[in-house]
């Protein structure tokens, strides 16, 4: 199942600097991990901002959320969740 998730990042400004480069080191191995196993395939950074949007090739909702809760900046994320369905005019569908 292919899902749009937008992903809006508001780290608090007083965190302790060393907790949140761990925490920013410890998201980026995380998110590269599942581009590289396919269940991230895209993401785009927000121009201007500290989001993304992103796409999730995952079987279930029950997996986004897996994944999604265990991203390091969850804690501090606001996410948006759009499950996507094959549209009938792309000619690329099979």
């Amino acid at each position: 199942m292919l899902y749009h998730v937008r992903m809006d990042v508001n780290i608090p400004h007083d965190l302790d600097p060393e907790v949140r480069a761990d925490t920013v080191a410890r998201e980026k191995a995380y998110s590269q991990e599942l581009q590289r196993s396919g269940k991230w395939p895209h993401i785009w950074r927000i121009v201007g901002e500290y989001s993304n949007y992103s796409i999730f090739d995952v079987a279930d909702h029950d997996e986004l959320h897996t994944i999604l809760s265990g991203l390091p900046l969850f804690p501090y994320m606001d996410i948006s969740v759009t499950p996507l369905a094959t549209h009938p005019s792309d000619i690329n569908a099979g």
